[in-house]
C-alpha cells in the first residue's frame, strides 16, 4: 500500500530569503500578523504529519518484515517435524531390517538386507537435504531480519535530525509568541 509523497514546507532559510512584507498601519498590520501565526501553524502541523506518516510507513513495513519472519519460522518449523517424523521412520525401518533379517535364511537376509540399505540411504540423503534446507532457511531468515532491522535504523537516523530541527524551530516561535504577549514561557 503506498502513500502519497508529501514536499516538506519552505525552511527557514528559505523565509528568510523571501523580500519582507511592509507593515501596514491598522487592522491590515493585525490580521497580516494572524496570517502569519496561522502559517506557522500549518507549517507545524504539516511537518507534524509528514513525520507521523513518515513513522505509519515505516511501522507497516516493520509488521509485514514480521509476518515474513513469523512466516519462515513456521516453515522451519514445519519441516524440522517432518525431520523428526522422517528419523522416527528411520529408527523404525532400521529395527524392522534387523527382525526380518532373524527370520529369513542367509540369502533372503542379504536381499532384504541389500533394500534397507538402499531405503536407508534414500532416507539418510532426504534426511541430509531437509536439514540443510533447514540451515539455509535460518540463514536466510537471519540476513532477512538483519537487514529489514539495519535498513529502518538508517531511515530513523536520517529522519531524527529533521525531527528535532522542526521541533526546535516550533518551540522558539512559540516562545517568542508567548513574548509578544507578555507572557515569560519560564512561568508556565
Amino acid at each position: 500500500m503506498s502513500r502519497p509523497k508529501y514536499e516538506s514546507p519552505p525552511s527557514l532559510q528559505d523565509r528568510k530569503e523571501m523580500p519582507p512584507k511592509t507593515k501596514q498601519k491598522g487592522t491590515k498590520a493585525g490580521a497580516q500578523k494572524k496570517k502569519r501565526s496561522a502559517g506557522a501553524d500549518v507549517e507545524a502541523e504539516s511537518m507534524l504529519r509528514m513525520a507521523l506518516l513518515e513513522k505509519e510507513v515505516l511501522q507497516d513495513r516493520l509488521a509485514l518484515q514480521r509476518d515474513e519472519a513469523r512466516r519462515a519460522k513456521a516453515s522451519e518449523d514445519q519441516l524440522k517435524q517432518r525431520i523428526r517424523d522422517l528419523e522416527a521412520e528411520l529408527e523404525g525401518a532400521r529395527s524392522e531390517g534387523k527382525a526380518i533379517y532373524a527370520e529369513l535364511y542367509q540369502r533372503e537376509a542379504e536381499t532384504a538386507q541389500r533394500e534397507a540399505k538402499q531405503a536407508l540411504g534414500e532416507r539418510d540423503r532426504t534426511l541430509a537435504q531437509l536439514q540443510a534446507h533447514v540451515a539455509d532457511m535460518e540463514a536466510k531468515y537471519e540476513e532477512v531480519l538483519h537487514d529489514s532491522l539495519d535498513r529502518l535504523l538508517a531511515k530513523l537516523r536520517a529522519v531524527k535530525p529533521q525531527w528535532d530541527g522542526a521541533v526546535l524551530r516550533l518551540h522558539a516561535r512559540l516562545k517568542e509568541q508567548l513574548r509578544q504577549f507578555g507572557l515569560n514561557p519560564l512561568n508556565l
